[in-house]
């Protein structure tokens, strides 16, 4: 059955760094007119349940999904997998050790940020949906609760900005391995965002060449954080390698300014997506 209409395939909830609940993202979709979304929570799939449901009684289509941590060497990859089964072993083990990492960085972060400025755990604990790992868009929300930043973006850009000093890195895989972890686990695998950082700063191709020699399906290239460097770099790399380009809003609710449904995916691709998926079925209007 071939898909129609538009599909943002990047979209978080209040189970990770989202500001509304799955079923409300899928809700959101509805009164968008988008033809469906991907529910990618940050190493989880808590949220899937709320969203199916939600996705069978708006009539909107839904490709349950998750955005998988990886890291190489300084830089942060992040990995969207597409139709993943939610219990394979692998995946469920690595999810829960990169969770209960990013539980317990944030807390040595606000002990950090704590020397300097008026936040405890308990505040930022207060901003976190119950379920939830903690993360650093959290203690962003503490600090704009508290009156220390004016909202969240400003949050990044000032006391949560690595060069303050209190960021440090969570346990993650490599990217190579994340791309297997979704494979085994039925997923499609496809980079996130390479785009929305400096020019220089950017996944090497070599990196993308072991990429696609352990599964990656694609690249999301039309992404609304996308710098101009960095986006013309992400279309080159999904070029050179045959790549199908992904694209989505990375919606975020009022977390970010991001818009649901600004960025979305052509049906082929979303149809590529389905075909190769194994893990989970889609939910189709």
């Amino acid at each position: 059955m071939a898909v129609h209409g538009r599909f943002d395939l990047h979209t978080h909830s209040t189970v990770s760094d989202g500001t509304e609940a799955p079923g409300a993202v899928v809700r959101q979709a509805a009164r968008a007119s988008l033809a469906g979304l991907a529910l990618t929570d940050h190493d989880s799939t808590a949220g899937w349940a709320d969203a199916i449901s939600a996705a069978i009684d708006e009539g909107v289509g839904l490709l349950p999904g998750i955005e998988l941590s990886t890291r190489s060497g300084w830089r942060s990859v992040h990995m969207l997998g597409y139709l993943i089964d939610p219990d394979e072993p692998g995946l469920l083990a690595e999810t829960g050790r990169i969770r209960a990492s990013r539980r317990d960085r944030a807390r040595r972060i606000v002990d950090s940020i704590g020397v300097d400025y008026p936040i405890t755990w308990d505040d930022v604990v207060a901003q976190t949906a119950p379920g939830a790992t903690v993360g650093r868009p959290h203690i962003a929300d503490a600090l704009v609760a508290l009156g220390i930043e004016p909202d969240r973006s400003a949050a990044f850009a000032g006391v949560l900005h690595p060069r303050r000093g209190y960021i440090e890195p969570h346990h993650a895989p490599s990217p190579a391995e994340g791309v297997a972890l979704i494979r085994a686990a039925g997923g499609v695998p496809v980079l996130a965002h390479p785009g929305a950082t400096r020019e220089e700063w950017v996944i090497p191709a070599e990196d993308v060449a072991a990429l696609v020699d352990a599964g990656l399906f694609g690249i999301e290239v039309d992404h609304p954080e996308n710098t101009r460097g960095g986006g013309r770099v992400a279309a080159d790399l999904a070029r050179r390698f045959g790549l199908p380009i992904t694209g989505s809003s990375d919606y975020h609710g009022t977390g970010k300014p991001n818009r649901l449904g600004d960025r979305t995916t052509a049906p082929e691709v979303v149809d590529a997506i389905i075909a190769e998926g194994s893990g989970t079925p889609p939910i189709l209007p």
